[in-house]
């Protein structure tokens, strides 16, 4: 089977339909210079074939990882589940358009026993290692073998209280071995020999990644963004980097400018001494901007300047995926940010103001924007809020209380707003996301793939509100010392992260001076600005 191979000597690209949105910028941006990890990619097409089970597709599918994985230990000088070497890999989705948080993905592929040991030998790093072991178990058990992660999650909590730590990142390299020991003990029945065998790893995970195309969310997500055109997903199998090699590592997400309000500055979140899907899932909220200054001073600066590079080379807001290893930077990722709707007026504008669009192309770029009924929404009267978290999306909501998304749907379809309240951003809440008028999380970060789907569909938003606790069993929460109950009104205001009781008055402005430029667009026809170079899709 033709694979892509991404690194290297490679410096070819190829379009988003045969290899996904995700890997054709990838590509890119090593074709560029830029420092992202070698990769290699199993086209769109055999996601169909998986899917149809064709008889070829399964041979295939092992033609493709055995030539990729040959392909990554060259470039890398490593050995896929070596003793002393070891290479472990991520396994990720992308499909032509841009779904996130809808695929699967399963990270440190290939993290046998034989290879914590060859990582201890070759970085000196045991709790590196084991970290990686055990993230490899939760991973591939969750994506693969389907498990609930809720044992797991018993056991986090009680290894931290016996070692009197507040989480599991402060757990010391005795303490995670043991961890990873007894999440191998919960799943030790589920092993048909993929636990100490690196090529049944990649296959398993590269298969859960293809099925994953037809999950209920992903279908449900395809349906509400009129993507059901879609072909299927690549699978971007890519070297790994480890963010979770102390306090000079990270994992992050970055936006060249706010994709809530489209103000011309980076958003950035990171989390330290950690990995992707602790950021993008929404379980951690990101650490604070003193301290990784503190711990990574030149980071900002040198993200800033990739961030601004691929917004020229891309014309557009760029969504960008990072691993900072020990203080080296490496991008995993680049597309187009989703944004909410006065988020994609403003920055449509600027574009054209800053000579990187046409006004035709920031025409283009808004057409999905419901223009006659953009508006912008403040609160009547300024007030204390009962509890602030971080604004994800701006906007202001009023509904009542929903503890999970089925609540929300039904109080949806009885005529009143609902504001969805959850412990954490799931993309698992996709349906109701799509009727409540807000959505509220204990956890969470700005730039997790839930609320990245909130800003696209215009709803406001607001993750890593400490001070609320919500019992969804129990159909009630508190915000601070005050009680909620489902069906309870509540104000949100995604742009300061603020919560207030009750149902708030607002006034309701619309943008006129950005709607008179927009009008002025269309009265002239033929302009001949020049429009910047798109390299590949977003």
């Amino acid at each position: 089977m033709q694979i892509v191979r991404i690194g290297g000597d490679e410096t070819s690209c190829h379009p988003a339909e045969e290899i996904g949105a995700k890997a054709a910028n990838l590509a890119l941006m090593a074709a560029l210079g830029l420092p992202v990890p070698p990769a290699f990619v199993l086209p769109v097409k055999l996601c169909a074939d998986l899917t149809d089970k064709h008889a070829h597709a399964e041979r295939r599918l092992r033609d493709g990882l055995k030539e990729g994985i040959a392909f990554l230990e060259s470039v890398t000088g490593k050995r896929f589940g070596d003793h002393r070497h070891p290479l472990l890999v991520s396994v990720r989705s992308g499909a032509a358009r841009s779904m996130p948080g809808m695929l699967e993905t399963v990270l440190n592929v290939g993290c046998t026993s034989r290879a914590v040991h060859g990582l201890i030998r070759a970085t000196g790093r045991p709790r590196l290692a084991w970290d990686c072991r055990r993230r490899f178990l939760e991973s591939f058990a969750e994506t693969v073998l389907g498990f609930d992660l809720a044992p797991f999650a018993t056991r986090i909590a009680e290894l931290t209280a016996q070692e009197g730590v507040a989480t599991d990142r402060e757990l010391d390299s005795e303490a995670i071995e043991r961890l990873a020991a007894d999440e191998q003990a919960l799943i030790e029945d589920r092993d048909d020999g993929w636990l100490e065998d690196a090529e049944a790893q990649l296959e398993r995970a590269a298969h859960a990644v293809y099925q994953s195309w037809m999950s209920e969310r992903a279908q449900t997500y395809r349906r509400l963004q009129n993507l059901e055109d879609l072909k299927g997903t690549a699978v971007t199998v890519q070297a790994m980097v480890f963010g979770n090699g102390g306090l000079a590592s990270g994992a992050g997400v970055a936006f060249s400018r706010d994709p809530s309000n489209g103000t011309a500055r980076p958003m950035i979140d990171l989390v330290l001494d950690a990995q992707g899907e602790d950021v993008v899932s929404g379980r951690r909220t990101p650490d604070n901007e003193a301290t990784i200054a503190r711990a990574l001073p030149r980071l900002t600066s040198e993200l800033g300047d990739i961030l601004k590079r691929l917004e020229r080379e891309f014309a557009d807001v760029q969504d960008v995926e990072f691993t900072v290893e020990d203080g080296k930077l490496w991008i995993l990722q680049t597309r187009s940010a989703k944004r909410t709707p006065r988020a994609a007026l403003k920055i449509a504008i600027d574009l054209v103001h800053e000579g990187l669009i046409t006004p035709k192309e920031g025409l283009s770029r808004i057409a999905d924007v419901d223009l006659a009924s953009l508006v912008e929404v403040s609160l009547a009267a300024v007030e204390d809020p009962v509890v602030t978290g971080i604004g994800a999306s701006g906007g202001i909501a009023v509904g009542r209380a929903a503890f999970d998304s089925e609540s929300a749907q039904r109080l949806a379809s009885a005529g009143d707003p609902v504001i969805l309240m959850r412990p954490d951003t799931s993309t698992a809440d996709v349906a109701g996301f799509a009727v409540a008028a807000g959505i509220v999380t204990a956890v969470g970060a700005r730039t997790a793939h839930a609320a990245l789907v909130a800003r696209q569909m215009g709803k406001p938003c607001i993750v890593g509100c400490a001070d609320m606790t919500i019992d969804a069993a129990a159909e009630r929460a508190s915000l601070g010392k005050s009680p909620i109950l489902a069906g309870d009104w509540i104000t949100i205001e995604g742009d300061g992260g603020n919560i207030y009781l009750g149902r708030r008055q607002t006034v309701v402005k619309r943008p006129e001076a950005e709607l008179a430029e927009i009008a002025s667009w269309r009265s002239h026809a033929g302009n001949t600005r020049p429009q910047a170079r798109k390299s590949a899709p977003a």
